[in-house]
């Protein structure tokens, strides 16, 4: 527990069967349930969970590669099952401190954040990530505090957590499933009026290639203004019942 507060972590991995070990022995003693979703890997990542001898961990497979969203949406979806107060997520390729995820739990228990999101950028360290990852981020970034009027300043980050209490009220089937689904959710917090905080985190990096393309900023601005109509006309579409009911 952390503060009195059950912690689950949410591990979405794919094609991760050389890093998932190490990632998953590296989470501290004090996080109270693992989930690690496979999605749908051809290689050893299920089988490498399971030589994992950790009575908190529980593995979820899916049957079809769904994306790293849905694997995420699956993780909460099993967290609240499960009772968890705060929900995290760290990905299954090594690339996240456990040593920072007290910094993003903090606002949460203190009240003045809703879900908190690992920044990078403001980081010593952030020159360690590939230019192209940077540059991709910023820009999308950009696009994403124009669209939900959020202060972030790294929206592509995956290292965050999340009241248990927010997720309930969420639509969590609705979670754009790939890549993007960052700036969905920020959106739908965004849009009911929850509060969002930035946490500096330590980028990890050895000498990985950014597989960002121009094809993956395109389809994420468009996820994010796919959000940001919905939830427009969502909101619009109440406020003319409520009109309605009111007469």
């Amino acid at each position: 527990m952390w503060f009195g507060q059950r912690v689950t972590v949410i591990v979405p991995c794919y094609r991760e069967a050389q890093l998932i070990g190490a990632t998953l022995r590296r989470i501290p003693t004090w996080v109270d349930h693992i989930c690690a979703v496979d999605d749908a890997s051809d290689d050893a990542t299920a089988a490498s969970i399971r030589s994992i001898a950790d009575c908190r961990l529980e593995l979820v497979q899916h049957a079809k590669n769904r994306g790293v969203g849905a694997a995420i949406a699956t993780g909460y979806e099993r967290a609240l099952r499960k009772g968890a107060d705060l929900l995290v997520v760290m990905a299954g390729d090594n690339q996240m401190d456990p040593a920072d995820l007290p910094a993003l739990l903090t606002p949460l228990v203190a009240g003045t954040a809703d879900y908190t999101k690992g920044n990078r950028f403001c980081h010593p360290e952030r020159k360690r990530m590939p230019f192209s990852r940077r540059l991709g981020g910023m820009i999308l970034s950009l696009f994403t505090r124009l669209a939900t009027g959020l202060s972030i300043t790294d929206s592509q980050c995956g290292y965050t957590a999340l009241k248990a209490s927010v997720a309930r009220t969420l639509p969590l089937e609705e979670l754009w499933p790939r890549f993007g689904y960052p700036n969905d959710l920020l959106g739908m917090l965004s849009a009911r009026g929850f509060a969002v905080s930035d946490v500096m985190v330590r980028p990890v990096y050895a000498n990985e290639q950014s597989g960002i393309r121009f094809w993956h900023l395109l389809v994420v601005i468009w996820v994010i203004f796919r959000r940001f109509t919905h939830e427009r006309f969502a909101a619009s579409s109440a406020r003319r019942q409520s009109a309605q009911h009111a007469e």
